[in-house]
């Protein structure tokens, strides 16, 4: 058992649900009654995916995978998301919190390094319930949190103790870039409020001998083009404000999925200097720890 009050964080969730608190929407929906705000979810949990996943960072996915849970739906609604059939229009299906505890111990029993929880905000106290469910068989992996950071105060207490590894995104330092693209509402104030309590939870990035992540917090950035992320102003933000030893991964994947044609300049790829400009913006903030992903970039 990872923290002793897990029944009580369990009872406090649910009464949550009933005003749906969770993201940084707070929109205060009756998900106990099947009621669905910004995130498109009621009270049942839904599940998209579950299994070994090698694609993500080297700490993270290791030698034998990531064991990773994709949970249906998000609570942004980012208009070039590449997961779009999941977190936009709903696809998986409904599990217990038994069936969901049985997928964490599977993962654990194929020989994942972790569990990595894939935008999990809006099920946080469906996730406790079946954690703690999953312990009292046995289950013992790193719980990785990989999340948009765009979750309210109240979910990251419920948290507390619980998650060994935070795996946030930081996609934009302007309010309006966020609220354009992904419809996200003061974005910026609540995505570095958390990422800032996240680093007080967990600190910086720890290894193990053989180099898998038993604890800490990795920054995702994802470059976008024409700088719309913003990245000069959040790698600042994480040098001056949260640590200059902080673990960033510099995203360089970008594509235009989903409705992404349609909000230029995010209709196409970035350019092989729009990335660079990026890992520059990287070395002039201070920062120091992280991955660089290059990919087949446009000129």
């Amino acid at each position: 058992m990872k923290v002793t009050d897990i029944d009580k964080r369990i009872e406090e969730g649910y009464k949550i649900l009933s005003s749906c608190r969770l993201c940084g929407y707070e929109c205060g929906v009756n998900r106990l009654k099947g009621e669905k705000g910004k995130c498109r979810s009621g009270k049942e949990v839904m599940v998209s995916s579950c299994n070994l996943h090698f694609g993500e960072e080297p700490p993270i996915s290791g030698r034998k995978g990531s064991g990773t849970v994709f949970f249906t739906n998000c609570s942004l609604k980012c208009v070039y998301c590449q997961n779009y059939p999941i977190s936009q229009m709903g696809k998986g299906r409904k599990v217990s919190a038994l069936e969901l505890a049985e997928k964490f111990l599977s993962l654990q029993k194929k020989g994942a390094h972790n569990l990595n929880l894939v935008t999990p905000t809006h099920f946080v106290p469906q996730i406790l319930e079946a954690l703690s469910i999953a312990w009292d068989k046995g289950f013992s992996l790193p719980i990785v949190y990989n999340t948009s950071g765009y979750e309210s105060e109240t979910a990251l207490s419920l948290l507390d103790g619980v998650v060994d590894i935070y795996l946030p995104d930081m996609r934009y330092s302007e309010d309006a870039n966020a609220l354009k693209f992904s419809r996200a509402e003061g974005y910026v104030k609540t995505n570095q409020r958390n990422v800032k309590e996240m680093f007080r939870q967990a600190g910086n990035l720890k290894l193990d001998s053989s180099g898998q992540a038993i604890s800490g917090v990795i920054i995702r950035h994802l470059v976008l083009p024409e700088n719309v992320a913003g990245s000069l102003k959040t790698f600042e933000f994480l040098a001056n404000e949260v640590s200059d030893k902080i673990w960033v991964s510099l995203m360089g994947q970008y594509f235009p999925a989903f409705q992404a044609k349609n909000f230029p300049p995010l209709d196409r790829r970035i350019r092989k200097r729009e990335y660079e400009l990026a890992i520059d913006y990287f070395d002039l903030s201070g920062l120091s720890s992280g991955w660089v992903q290059p990919e087949e970039f446009s000129e």
